[in-house]
């Protein structure tokens, strides 16, 4: 092989096939920071709102990991001397927090939800400060601590001195709360009472809560309550730039093992003209190759070429990537970018093995197709009735009238959105309202776009997923231009 076709195999080798972490702790090699998200992971930011995709559970198991918090550290310093526990996740762990079920039981018997977070959190003080309390089950434990209050104060403030003494800090995380229950008025008391939970715990600065919401959750009233502005006020939002999915996919690749990593490695120092450091066995970039600049354009074009096509006609990989992986709201997720990269690189070498760079500017067209297949499906994860009402449109072209969409829809579900089955996952929110509803949650999610002459768009993230048509875009099931 010669070196492009290398380099090729390395993208393939090194970009992982599968960009969701599910239970497992991410590796400290393929962590990065981008600036936007220090404030989310600062201890004093309780509230940190994100969509699918743009790292909640990421962040939930890299803070649970004790190499990757030191690492962390170099941005975050706090986090050198954090404890860190879970305090829900997708991940069931029946004796750290309660499962949908253990919710739906405890809350049907009288249980306020404020009540049930803080024996979760006063369960995790009591195991770190090696102390017994009852804990055969939840009911005992929220019964334990309203019959013992004094009791449950003095753990708080047992844990604030002892991590004072310690010059250390106590993190409690909560992630995947989607999970807690089916039905939205339900979740919304579990969030809300987590978020007073969150505010309880404030008093005792050694101590802290860290929530990761979604934004539909975050939408909803859940912060009506006496001082939730003091939550408000720490908010963070995870959000990615253009320049962190390059710095990202560059962290990835120095990372990589063996020759091919060698070779990715190689391609860095030669563009670059600095030598690689690491830091914990990891290797690091430099800062501007983690900011839209010539060099990070150069390190991308090293990979895809200068252009989209034969000339400067066609536009730029660099950023014509990142542009076409977008949602309405124009974000773009990780996990879309580095599986179009390596989808990229595959097709490549498929169909273009002769070609001068790595990436051949028809295969980033058709990593596009296989990142919207991906991203669909993820989203089908998280909202099940996305599926059902975006399917019916294949074949369609967008723009089009909503009043095109309107009918399709009510040809198909003739009793409105209601009768559409959708799985036993939390609905769309404003599906009472009728079709309307269901038109405000897709634009809210990013996945459809109102544009200013009233027509309905889709962007090519969802739009080649689910099969529909634009002239002159890429083309559902072929990722190449029409």
């Amino acid at each position: 092989m010669n070196d492009v076709q290398i380099l090729r195999k390395a993208l393939i080798e090194v970009l992982p096939a599968e960009t969701s972490v599910h239970g497992e702790t991410p590796s400290p090699s393929k962590l990065y920071l981008p600036p936007a998200h220090v404030k989310a992971l600062r201890l004093e930011a309780n509230l940190v709102i994100g969509a699918r995709g743009v790292g909640k559970s990421f962040w939930t198991k890299t803070l649970a990991s004790d190499s990757s918090r030191a690492l962390l550290g170099l941005s975050v310093p706090e986090l050198e001397k954090t404890v860190v526990r879970k305090g829900f996740d997708a991940v069931p762990s029946i004796n750290n927090y309660p499962n949908e079920e253990s919710f739906a039981y405890l809350i049907s018997g009288g249980a306020d939800p404020y009540d049930i977070w803080r024996a979760v959190i006063l369960r995790a003080l009591a195991n770190d400060l090696g102390k017994t309390i009852p804990a055969s089950s939840w009911p005992e434990t929220i019964g334990w601590m309203k019959q013992n209050p004094e009791s449950s104060a003095h753990i708080l403030e047992e844990a604030q001195g002892h991590f004072e003494r310690q010059n250390r800090y106590w993190l409690i995380v909560f992630d995947a709360l989607d999970r807690t229950s089916a039905d939205w008025e339900i979740m919304d008391t579990i969030v809300r009472g987590l978020l007073r939970a969150a505010l309880w715990l404030k008093a005792t600065p050694r101590l802290h809560a860290k929530i990761f919401l979604r934004e539909d959750q975050h939408d909803r009233t859940v912060t009506d309550f006496t001082d939730a502005s003091k939550l408000l006020a720490t908010r963070a939002e995870l959000t990615w730039a253009r320049h962190d999915l390059h710095g990202l996919l560059w962290q990835h690749l120095l990372n990589g093992t063996g020759e091919y990593g060698d070779q990715l490695r190689g391609l860095y120092e030669d563009v670059t003209k600095n030598s690689l450091t690491q830091r914990e066995n990891v290797y690091m970039l430099v800062e501007e190759a983690k900011r839209e600049t010539s060099l990070q354009k150069a390190l991308f074009e090293k990979l895809a070429g200068p252009w989209m096509g034969r000339d400067r006609r066609r536009g730029v990989p660099y950023t014509w990537a990142v542009g076409h992986l977008a949602d309405a709201r124009g974000q773009t997720s990780p996990r879309s970018f580095l599986a179009a990269v390596r989808q990229a690189a595959d097709d490549s070498v498929e169909r273009y093995p002769e070609h001068v760079f790595p990436l051949h500017y028809e295969s980033i067209k058709r990593g596009i197709q296989k990142a919207s297949e991906i991203r669909v499906n993820e989203v089908a994860e998280d909202y099940p009735w996305v599926r059902t009402f975006l399917e019916i449109l294949r074949g369609r072209n967008v723009p089009c009238s909503y009043e095109e969409i309107l009918t399709i829809w009510q040809d198909s579900f003739p009793n409105g959105p209601a009768s559409a089955s959708t799985s036993n996952r939390l609905p769309a929110q404003h599906s009472k309202r009728g079709w309307d509803g269901i038109r405000e949650d897709l634009i809210r999610l990013g996945l459809l776009e109102m544009k200013k002459d009233g027509r309905i768009d889709m962007p090519d993230l969802y739009r080649v997923g689910f099969g529909l048509g634009r002239k002159g875009g890429v083309k559902p099931g072929l990722g190449r231009s029409v």
